[in-house]
């Protein structure tokens, strides 16, 4: 049997520990995988294109276990009533090659990906900073406002979207949580919102190289926290912010971003560092006060490992509401696949030919 989460027990298991927690906690585990960042197997993800969006695969492994995500990313669900992102994931034994876990991972990626931003701007950003810029006031705003203000202790939330029903959507939930000490400052653009602030993120969604960020826009000291573009021809900063003199950015697999990133606009020779190497203390994450860092992030497989390892010792633990799914057959044995499936089908083969065999009543 192979344990189950469905999208009713990360609800369970989240509202437990709190969202907040939950990521900081998932941000934890995070930073301890890319801490020993040597030890796995890595490669870009696998994506198939379409017309509409994405569908893709994320695999990872560190030689003891093995996970692999599905994902989608179709902007424009949204008009149709569903959802931009959904995902799932498996968890697996390298040794058997078993699944041990089959979990949701649509709710989960939305946690992992707020709790690796905030993970980043803990290193990267100044350590003064309470003011958040947030443009893109979608299905993903809530975990990043929860995570920073959360981790990093902003005060201060200047929101912007183009559409004014996501960013009301985004003020009536936060209102709902216990964020206290939390401004949340509706702005009337993207250049008003990210005027004075300390962090910039954004998480927009359309698939198209866009400019949400301009040169004129960043003060020196910022740190920009682009988390929407995570595609290829889909970006979200003009090429000359991170061709400032001043900037550093910060990836998370080199080989995936150069594809999928914000670098994806320039040339292969132009210099990025790996966050593996700032959070094992390789490399440096600011030089300066005034030094502006960029977190081109797009989304690695190793933190969906470090997730689905999270909630499969989690949901281990907890006392109740547990489930498991026959996923893989459980024989007497193992080199006799057809007969298990033959003695199940034989009962109902018998039971037809009784059927057809009884005589018919005159």
């Amino acid at each position: 049997m192979v344990d189950y989460i469905g999208t009713e027990r990360v609800q369970e298991l989240v509202s437990h520990i709190g969202a907040a927690p939950f990521m900081a906690a998932l941000a934890s585990e995070i930073e301890s995988d890319y801490r020993r960042w040597s030890e796995f197997a890595k490669s870009p993800r696998h994506a198939i294109h379409s017309r509409l969006g994405v569908i893709e695969l994320m695999p990872a492994s560190d030689g003891r276990l093995y996970s692999f995500k599905y994902v989608n990313g179709h902007p424009k669900n949204t008009a149709r009533g569903l959802l931009t992102v959904t995902a799932f994931g498996v968890l697996s034994d390298v040794e058997s090659g078993y699944p041990l876990l089959l979990s949701e991972l649509t709710y989960t990626t939305a946690l992992r990906t707020a709790a690796m931003s905030a993970l980043a701007a803990r290193v990267m950003a100044r350590g003064s900073s309470r003011v958040m810029a947030l443009i893109g006031n979608g299905a993903q705003s809530e975990f990043q406002a929860m995570a920073f203000h959360h981790m990093l202790g902003i005060r201060e939330l200047r929101v912007f979207d183009t559409d004014p029903a996501a960013t009301a959507k985004l003020e009536r939930n936060l209102r709902m949580m216990p964020l206290h000490g939390l401004t949340v400052v509706r702005c009337a653009s993207t250049a008003e919102a990210v005027r004075c602030a300390d962090i910039v993120t954004t998480v927009t969604a359309d698939k198209c190289n866009a400019f949400i960020l301009t040169a004129d826009m960043i003060e020196p000291g910022m740190h920009i926290n682009a988390v929407g573009g995570d595609c290829p021809g889909k970006t979200e900063l003009h090429p000359d912010i991170l061709r400032r003199a001043d900037a550093r950015v910060i990836v998370e697999y080199e080989p995936q971003s150069r594809i999928e990133g914000e670098i994806q606009q320039l040339e292969a020779s132009f210099p990025v560092t790996e966050i593996s190497a700032v959070l094992s203390g390789a490399a440096t994450a600011r030089a300066s006060e005034r030094e502006v860092t960029i977190f081109d992030s797009v989304g690695f497989a190793l933190t969906d490992f470090s997730a689905l390892r999270y909630l499969h010792r989690l949901n281990r633990e907890a006392r109740d509401g547990r489930t498991a799914i026959d996923l893989v057959p459980d024989l007497e044995d193992p080199k006799d696949l057809f007969g298990s499936l033959a003695q199940e089908a034989a009962p109902r083969r018998f039971a037809s030919a009784r059927s057809m065999t009884q005589e018919v009543p005159a």
